[in-house]
């Protein structure tokens, strides 16, 4: 079976910087995600890419990014104010923050600047303007009806 443009593929990826050293994986905790073709979880030149893929292939995708996390967006940096923050909170510029979500769940957010009583804090993800290698092991493929 192949990755075709109705499937559903579980999948186990690996996000390296272009040095090589790791960002991300979904082998740290185990858990491999599953992927909706056609849902817009995944940019359509990722897509493109793994189209075809059988179960058990591992594919090498040299990228950038925006291509696998979407576009940076200005809409996506916020400012604060400084007593929002717990007065125990060490800001400096570069430090991720867990930030509570409406409804549950965190979103990352990353210092960029500390000036006053605003901090400047980018929810972009960080490597969205960066040049990455994305390695994608397909576990398991389904074709949706």
């Amino acid at each position: 079976m192949k990755i075709e443009a109705n499937s559903k593929a579980l999948v186990h990826f690996n996000i390296l910087l272009k040095d090589g050293s790791a960002a991300d994986s979904t082998r740290v905790d185990g858990k491999p995600v599953w992927f909706i073709f056609g849902d817009g979880s995944l940019t359509d030149k990722v897509e493109s890419k793994l189209l075809g893929s059988e179960k058990g292939e591992t594919r090498k995708l040299d990228i950038h990014g925006s291509d696998f996390f979407g576009p940076s967006s200005p809409d996506n940096v916020h400012f604060m104010d400084i007593n929002q923050f717990p007065v125990d909170l060490k800001l400096e510029e570069g430090s991720i923050i867990a930030f509570e979500q409406m409804g549950g769940g965190a979103i990352p957010g990353m210092v960029r600047e500390v000036k006053g009583h605003s901090v400047k804090v980018d929810f972009n993800h960080p490597l969205a303007d960066q040049d990455i290698i994305v390695e994608i092991e397909v576990v398991d493929i389904r074709h949706q009806e």
